[in-house]
């Protein structure tokens, strides 16, 4: 039986699973959470949806990646997980996490 939620777009479904959340989620959470094959298909999307909210009543908010080692916090121009420091060249780095909230 098909619901509502099947006819929506891949990207209707990111902003709605964010607009709910009641937590900030990761590319690999969203992915899991929607059945998406590729983390990089979901940070494709995120992209387009950043974009789009400037003309929308919604926000995406970002909480940028960092190294878990030294701290160094990564300024994305695109949304992605770097893969690795460039302060400390360590790889252990915590995802960007997204969520999305009404415009005040």
């Amino acid at each position: 039986m098909q619901t509502e939620f099947d006819f929506l777009s891949i990207r209707e479904k990111i902003v709605l699973l964010l607009k709910y959340s009641e937590r900030p989620l990761t590319a690999k959470e969203i992915k899991k959470n929607l059945g998406i094959q590729k983390e990089k298909e979901v940070y494709e999307h995120l992209y387009h949806i950043a974009k789009s909210s400037k003309h929308k009543d919604y926000q995406l908010i970002v909480y940028l990646p960092y190294c878990r080692d030294c701290g160094y916090i990564f300024n994305l121009e695109i949304p992605k997980k770097p893969s690795k420091c460039p302060r400390c060249k360590s790889e252990n780095i915590e995802p960007p996490k997204f969520l999305i909230r009404d415009k005040k």
